[in-house]
């Protein structure tokens, strides 16, 4: 638990924080916000830096949560995240603490242009229509939205990163060379809808996790700019 805190505590702010920096500089001077391919291109920015850093904490939640499964004479022990990074950098080196950050943030880049891009096209479409306001109920349906979108767009990504974390080696050679080659794999044998099994229960997660990202994100905004920005 303290792990997956910490991960959103530093990979969530960054990326939304930087997103919503991203947002209002390039916004017209009128308000008028930018163009789709423009918000997918901040959003890839703002994943990518936050993956980065993040990965110290995923890397700590990914060891703490596969521990219990190690035989016992292998597992680490962790007492917390905080002690999980500390004996990482002590022990293995500080660029330990990066591993994997490449594919975390090709993943990250995928999700989050996906995710913050779909956002912010379907509230301005929603407020466009004339039926809903920039209230609650817009940013639900908004977030909604958003998490289809999402969930269309990151499975595949998962599937690929998943696969090759649990490859196995056959015959002295790993079972895949690379991510293309996993899609490759997966289409040709299960089937092109085959990247999308399993599209209702991740649905199921992502959608109120969005949800609840968006709205809570939005209330935090209008409290600033009522008690700062407005002062």
């Amino acid at each position: 638990l303290s792990a997956g805190l910490l991960r959103q505590a530093t990979y969530t702010t960054t990326r939304l924080g930087i997103y919503s920096v991203l947002l209002e500089r390039f916004g017209g001077a009128d308000g008028t916000p930018p163009p789709f391919l423009a918000k997918a291109a901040m959003g890839m920015t703002a994943g990518a830096a936050g993956a980065f850093v993040g990965t110290p904490a995923e890397v700590a939640l990914i060891r703490m949560t596969a521990d219990g499964r190690l035989p016992p004479g292998e597992r680490r022990g962790y007492q917390n995240v905080f002690d999980a990074l500390v004996r990482m950098a002590r022990e293995e080196g500080v660029l330990t603490l990066w591993r994997g950050c490449i594919p975390t943030m090709a993943r990250a880049v995928v999700v989050n242009a996906a995710q913050l891009a779909s956002y912010s096209q379907s509230k301005q479409f929603l407020l466009d229509s004339g039926h809903f306001r920039d209230d609650i109920l817009c940013h639900f349906c908004a977030s909604m939205i958003s998490g289809l979108v999402t969930t269309a767009a990151s499975m595949p990504v998962d599937i690929v990163k998943t696969r090759i974390q649990n490859m196995r080696t056959i015959d002295g050679k790993p079972e895949y060379r690379n991510g293309l080659d996993v899609l490759l794999k997966v289409v040709r044998y299960e089937g092109f809808f085959s990247l999308w099994k399993g599209f209702t229960p991740y649905y199921a997660r992502l959608g109120p996790h969005t949800v609840l990202t968006f709205i809570f994100l939005e209330q935090m905004n209008k409290w600033y700019q009522r008690l700062f920005l407005s002062a």
